[in-house]
């Protein structure tokens, strides 16, 4: 049986779970990963910034403890670790940002507000789109976030809204941001699997291409923005009359 290492979130235990039904069967190996473990300081500050979910799960992957690593598709930052492969890309989830909380708009979040993120692109995204509203870090898994939110350490927190449908808390959001004006994270939606390189047929039925091409042409774009989980910048990409469009965004 395949040994797929995983987050311990409950969101990537789902994650992981949805790769192993559609391989018929796995055992799921949760890894505890930097990011995790350090839930205090802000990405930026934990060594490089890089990785801080993928790096355990990575070195787990090349000493042979685990066969496939599976990650969300926005958590592989830069360039691959030498000895590793991406074996599959699933068919993409829904790309978007969504906004939990009382309000049913960005226009209508109030002058003030505090909206929770630990992430630098929406918080370029939002100190550009609102300006009036305050950006507070909110770090923690989605439970932890929406959490925080209940307890109003925050007015409104920003998620992914793929992570909160692989929940099933899709009744949790507000609204949904237009991917065209508020630009997803390369990636964002989309589960990867990791093998040792020469190994991806192990999970190659499970590739998705139109979803490897688009989240490809993503990360390279990010690539060329000097991007990854620190920097404020983004990159979506989307099928329209047959082609790949590709949108960029990065902070002024």
């Amino acid at each position: 049986m395949i040994r797929l290492g995983t987050r311990r979130s409950p969101l990537a235990t789902a994650q992981a779970r949805i790769v192993a039904d559609l391989l018929g069967g796995g055992e799921l190996v949760p890894i505890s990963t930097e990011g995790d473990r350090d839930a205090a300081r802000r990405f930026a500050e934990i060594g490089s910034g890089r990785g801080v979910f993928t790096r355990d799960i990575e070195r787990a992957l090349l000493r042979g403890d685990v066969d496939a690593a599976v990650h969300s598709a926005k958590d592989l930052t830069g360039d691959m670790p030498a000895g590793l492969a991406l074996g599959a890309v699933l068919e993409r989830g829904d790309p978007r940002d969504a906004v939990c909380g009382p309000f049913a708009s960005l226009a209508e979040i109030p002058s003030g507000a505090r909206v929770g993120t630990s992430s630098a692109r929406r918080a370029g995204l939002l100190a550009e789109l609102r300006p009036d509203v305050l950006v507070v870090p909110l770090r923690g898994n989605v439970g932890t976030r929406l959490a925080k939110l209940d307890a109003g350490e925050a007015d409104a927190i920003v998620l992914a809204a793929a992570g909160l449908e692989r929940m099933g808390l899709t009744d949790r959001i507000a609204f949904l941001l237009d991917p065209r004006e508020f630009v997803p994270e390369a990636g964002q939606g989309a589960i990867a699997v990791q093998v040792r390189a020469g190994e991806e047929a192990l999970v190659a039925a499970l590739d998705h291409a139109p979803t490897r091409a688009a989240v490809e042409a993503e990360r390279e774009c990010v690539r060329a923005l000097g991007g990854g989980c620190t920097a404020a910048v983004a990159a979506h990409a989307w099928y329209e009359d047959g082609e790949l469009r590709l949108r960029q965004w990065q902070a002024a």
